[in-house]
C-alpha cells in the first residue's frame, strides 16, 4: 500500500493541466482549459480542466475527476497503478508499507513470473521476425490468415520453433531460473530423464495480457499442416500465481480503452476472432477462449461498460455458448445483446469475407436483446407442447428476475409477455416467485434458523425508517455529505456560554445522535465516520483527504462534489451578497437548516410508509397490529410538528 505522504507528494507534483495535455489538445478559456473529451466521440469541445481546483470534467458524458481519476479512466488502471504512473512521470519514489515475510516471498514469486513471461514473449516475437523458421513458417501462417504486420505487432504474436527446448536454453542462458520457467508453465519436466521441455514448441504463439498490460499466460496453436490427427490444436498455459483462467480475458489490454470509449464490448470465442475484429476496425472486443464466463470475468468487463454483445458462431455450439452466459451477465447488471453469425461463419471468417462497413452494418441489423433472442430460441423447442411452454415461461421468469434494476425488469417483462402471447400478470407472478425463492435460498444459506414471523414491517423508532429508495432523502443526503466533504473540519457554531466552537462534522454528529438518525447510504456513512476520526488531525483538510482517498468510490465522490455547481436561489444569493457573507461564514445557517430538511424528509417518508401499512388487509383485520401502527403514526406526526416548529419560517438555503 502506498503511504499517505507519498500520495500527497504525487498529488502536489501532478498538475492536472500538464497531465491531461499529454492526451488532449487543450486551449485556454478564462482561468480554465477546454478540449475534446477523450472518453467519447466528442465533436465540439466539452472537456474542461480547472487548474485551480485540480479537476477535469466532461459536461457531455460526465466523466472526470482529479488527476488520478483521469489516468485511471484513460489508461484503464487501478488506483495504485495510476498513482505509480504519475510517480514515474514526475520521478517520485513510491514508498509502500513494509511487507510481511510471507508477502515479500509471494511478491518475489509474482515479480519473477512476470519477468520470465516478458522474456518469453520477446523470445517468441524475435523468433517470428528473425529466425528463418519464424519467417518462413510462422509469419507465413499469419499471412495466410490475412493478419497484417501492425496487428501482429499490436498483439505481440510470436513463434516457437520445432526445437523442443529452445526457450529453456535461451532463458537459462540469460539467467532465468528453471523453477520460474516451471511455475509459469513455459516448460515441463520429463519423467524419464527430468529434463525440461518447452510447452509450446512448434507452434504460433498468442500472449495473454492482463488489464495492466503484463504478460500472464500464452496460447500456442499447431500449424495447419500438422493439425490432422492432432487432438489438441491449442495448448494454453496452466494456472499459476499470476494467471487464473477464470479471471482473465484475451484481448482486454488491447481493447479496454475502446470498450470504455464506445461503452460496449463484444464477446467472442477465440484468439483469431479478437484479432480479426481489431483488423476490421472493431477494437472493443475480448474472448473467453471457449471457457464458460465466470463472475470475475464479468466484473472485469463491468469496470469499463454496462453493455455487452455476445457474438458467436451460428451453429449449435455457438447458440449454447450464448445461452450459458446470459443469466450470469444479468445478475451482474449488464445490458445484453446477442448476435449469431450465419451458420458456418465465425468472426474471423466473416471479417475476411466482408468489408469493415459490411461487418458493422451486419451487427447493427442483426443483434437482438437477450429477451427476444432467448424467447424465440426456446419457443422453437416447445412445438406446441404445453408442459414445455410452461417450462419456457419459468425459464424466462428466472432470467428476468435476475435483473437488479426494477425499471429494466419491467420493460423486459412487457416485451417477453408480448412475444409469448401471455398476460403480463402471469409472467409477473412467475418472476416474483423466482425472486422470492432466490431470497429464501440466500436466507437459508446465511441464516439456518430465521425467525418464523415478523410482527410489523419496519417497526423501528419513527426517526430511523427505511428510506434508502426515497429520492428526496437521497438528494438531501447527497447535499449533506457534500457539505461534510467540502467543509467538515471548518468551524460552524460557537456556544455563547463558554465560547466553545463546534465543527460542521461535530454539529452533524450531535444532531444525528440526538434524533437517532444515520446516513442511509453506506458509503456516506463510512465517509462520515472517517471524517469524525480524523478531523482533529494536524493540517487535516477534508476536501484534500477525501479527494486523495485510496478507495476510488470515495475519491470520485469527493471530486464530483468539488466540481458540482451549487447555486443558491436568486433571492437567497442576493440576500447573502448584501450581507457580505461567503460560503464559510454562512455555515452556521446552512448546516442546521439542511439537517432540519433532512429530518423532515425522513419523517414524512416514515409517515407514508405507516399509512401504506395501515391500509393492508392483514393489518386492518388485526386490532392489536392496527393500533400499534396508528400509535407510531401519531408519534411521527408529533415529531414532524416539532421539527417544523424549529424550522420556523426561515428561507431554505443550499450549501
Amino acid at each position: 500500500m502506498i503511504d499517505r505522504a507519498t500520495v500527497d507528494r504525487i498529488m502536489d507534483a501532478a498538475h492536472i493541466e500538464d497531465v491531461v495535455s499529454d492526451f488532449v489538445s487543450l486551449k485556454k478559456r478564462g482561468v480554465n482549459y477546454v478540449g475534446l473529451c477523450p472518453f467519447h466521440d466528442d465533436k465540439t469541445p466539452s472537456f474542461y480542466v480547472s487548474p485551480s481546483k485540480g479537476l477535469c470534467k466532461c459536461f457531455a458524458c460526465g466523466k472526470g475527476g482529479n488527476v488520478v481519476h483521469f489516468i485511471m479512466e484513460h489508461e484503464q488502471l487501478s488506483y495504485p497503478e495510476a498513482l505509480k504512473w504519475l510517480a514515474r512521470k514526475y520521478h517520485i519514489e513510491v514508498k509502500e508499507r513494509e511487507l510481511t515475510p510471507e508477502e515479500r516471498e509471494s511478491q518475489t514469486i509474482r515479480d519473477s513470473l512476470f519477468l520470465v513471461n516478458e522474456f518469453a514473449c520477446q523470445y517468441f516475437q524475435d523468433t517470428l521476425h528473425n529466425h528463418i523458421d519464424g519467417k518462413n513458417i510462422g509469419m507465413q501462417y499469419f499471412r495466410q490468415r490475412g493478419i497484417r504486420e501492425d496487428i501482429i505487432d499490436k498483439f505481440k504474436l510470436g513463434f516457437s520453433t520445432n526445437a523442443p527446448d529452445g526457450l529453456v536454453k535461451s532463458a537459462t542462458q540469460n539467467g532465468y531460473k528453471k523453477e520460474y520457467l516451471l511455475k509459469a508453465g513455459l516448460c515441463y519436466e520429463r519423467e524419464n530423464d527430468h529434463t525440461l521441455r518447452d510447452r509450446f514448441w512448434g507452434r504460433v504463439i498468442f500472449p495473454w495480457f492482463n488489464v495492466s498490460g503484463k504478460v500472464v499466460a500464452f496460447g500456442g496453436r499447431v500449424l495447419d499442416s500438422r493439425t490432422k490427427g492432432v487432438s489438441q490444436k491449442y495448448v494454453n498455459s496452466p494456472e499459476s500465481e499470476i494467471y487464473t483462467k477464470g479471471r482473465e480475458l484475451y484481448g482486454i489490454w488491447q481493447a479496454k480503452q475502446a470498450i470504455a470509449k464506445k461503452d460496449c464490448v463484444y464477446m467472442v470465442e477465440g484468439y483469431t476472432d479478437v484479432i480479426a475484429m481489431h483488423q476490421c476496425g472493431l477494437e472493443n472486443v475480448v474472448a473467453n477462449s471457449g471457457t464458460a464466463l465466470s463472475q470475475q470475468q464479468i466484473r472485469l468487463l463491468h469496470r469499463f461498460t454496462d453493455n455487452i454483445t455476445l457474438l458467436y458462431d451460428g451453429d449449435e455450439a455457438g447458440i449454447h455458448a450464448s445461452i450459458r452466459g446470459i443469466d450470469m451477465l444479468l445478475a451482474e447488471g449488464m445490458n445484453i445483446k446477442v448476435l449469431l453469425l450465419p451458420d458456418g461463419d465465425d468472426p474471423d471468417s466473416f471479417s475476411r469475407k466482408h468489408s469493415v462497413t459490411e461487418f458493422q452494418d451486419y451487427i447493427a441489423g442483426h443483434e437482438e436483446n437477450f429477451i427476444r433472442f432467448k424467447t424465440n430460441l426456446l419457443l422453437k423447442s416447445t412445438q406446441n407442447d404445453p408442459i414445455k411452454r410452461a417450462e419456457l415461461i419459468t425459464d424466462m421468469a428466472n432470467s428476468i428476475g435476475l435483473i437488479p434494476d426494477e425499471v429494466k425488469r419491467y420493460i423486459f417483462l412487457k416485451e417477453c409477455a408480448q412475444i409469448l402471447g401471455i398476460e403480463e400478470q402471469i409472467l409477473q407472478n412467475a418472476i416474483n416467485s423466482s425472486i422470492r425463492k432466490r431470497k429464501e435460498n440466500k436466507l437459508s444459506d446465511n441464516q439456518p434458523h430465521p425467525p418464523s414471523t415478523t410482527p410489523l414491517p419496519n417497526a423501528a423508532s419513527p426517526t430511523t425508517p427505511r428510506v434508502a429508495d426515497n429520492p428526496v432523502v437521497a438528494g438531501l443526503e447527497r447535499e449533506l455529505i457534500s457539505s461534510l466533504i467540502r467543509h467538515g473540519e471548518k468551524p460552524c457554531i460557537q456556544t455563547e456560554a463558554n465560547g466553545k466552537t463546534f465543527s460542521v462534522a461535530d454539529v452533524v454528529r450531535m444532531s444525528f445522535e440526538m434524533d437517532g438518525v444515520k446516513f442511509q447510504n453506506p458509503l456516506f456513512g463510512s465517509i462520515f465516520e472517517e471524517l469524525l476520526s480524523h478531523q482533529h488531525d494536524e493540517n487535516f483538510v477534508a476536501t484534500h483527504y477525501f479527494s486523495t482517498h485510496p478507495d476510488t468510490s470515495v475519491s470520485m465522490l469527493a471530486a464530483d462534489v468539488c466540481s458540482d455547481r451549487y447555486k443558491l436561489r436568486e433571492s437567497v444569493e442576493k440576500q447573502m451578497t448584501e450581507m457580505g457573507k461567503n460560503d464559510e461564514n454562512r455555515l452556521s445557517e446552512l448546516i442546521p437548516q439542511l439537517l432540519i430538511e433532512y429530518k423532515l424528509a425522513i419523517l414524512k417518508q416514515r409517515q407514508q410508509e405507516l399509512r401504506a401499512t395501515l391500509s393492508q388487509p392483514e393489518v386492518l383485520n388485526d386490532p392489536v397490529l392496527s393500533n400499534e401502527v396508528m400509535r407510531q403514526s401519531m408519534e411521527v406526526a408529533d415529531k414532524i410538528r416539532e421539527v417544523a416548529k424549529h424550522a420556523g419560517e426561515r428561507v431554505v438555503l443550499r450549501c
